[in-house]
């Protein structure tokens, strides 16, 4: 699949604004500061910078980023009611649209200091997401990325969420192959160069099991534990891989600044 380092490219700016989007947000997400705030200075940001917000209006999403607080496991919707307390963790999930193909990121942040139980969460699914993007070659497999996630988490005393998984990502938000964050190794379909997918596994402090909230987007940890995110979206090269949203500034995980 040699055709493509043209997708490379334009997967790089998109993942590109989205990253910038984040490393933006983070002097602006602290104590006092509504979702809803946050969420307009995400979509204003990638607006003045050529892209166009991906979840605005997807499948019927009326804001342009997740803020996925505490227990909220992914898809919280902005609210002006809900402001950010000190004790708050939040997971911020950005996409952006350039040229047609599109940029897919989340990262954690913190409203004060964090309890050793969460800042212990957030720091291991950061390291799950890492180790396994660490193993990408042309040859492993699918069930190779679920397996060297679960593996660690479960390790820690964590668990991986079932309900949500990575997915393929270019001129689609959503494609095939679906990138499930748990698995056996040497299962599933072989990675080949020029596949782009993204790695954003969901960790809760309790148990996996998850519960919708009435508004149909809004996914909660079931026992009401905490929960973390990362993702970020990469692409296979010839002998390895390559991120397309990591932090100009080198904003990784928090603390940030």
């Amino acid at each position: 699949m040699n055709n493509y380092k043209e997708k490379f490219e334009k997967m790089r700016i998109a993942g590109k604004l989205a990253a910038q989007t984040l490393d933006m947000l983070t002097e602006n997400i602290k104590e006092g500061v509504s979702t809803a705030y946050i969420d307009k200075l995400g979509y204003e940001f990638i607006r003045d910078n050529g892209g166009y917000s991906a979840p605005l209006f997807y499948r019927g999403f009326k804001k342009s980023l997740c803020t996925s607080l505490n227990h909220v496991i992914c898809h919280g919707i902005p609210s002006e009611e809900r402001i950010l307390e000190d004790g708050d963790a939040v997971n911020v999930d950005v996409t952006a649209i350039v040229n047609d193909h599109y940029g897919d990121t989340s990262r954690m942040f913190c409203i004060g200091k964090p309890s050793v139980k969460l800042n212990n969460l957030i720091n291991a699914t950061h390291e799950s997401m890492m180790r396994a993007i660490r193993i990408l070659k042309p040859g492993i497999k699918l069930g190779d990325i679920g397996n060297e996630i679960q593996s660690f988490i479960e390790e820690k005393g964590f668990s991986v969420v079932r309900d949500f998984c990575g997915h393929g990502i270019s001129t689609t938000f959503h494609e095939p192959p679906n990138i499930l964050h748990y698995g056996t190794k040497n299962t599933g379909m072989e990675l080949k160069p020029g596949m782009t997918f993204t790695i954003e596994p969901m960790i809760n402090a309790g148990e996996f099991n998850v519960k919708m909230l009435s508004d149909g987007w809004t996914a909660v940890t079931k026992d009401k534990s905490l929960s973390a995110q990362f993702e970020h979206t990469l692409g296979i090269t010839e002998n390895g891989y390559e991120i397309f949203t990591e932090s100009a500034k080198g904003y990784s995980k928090p603390p940030y600044l």
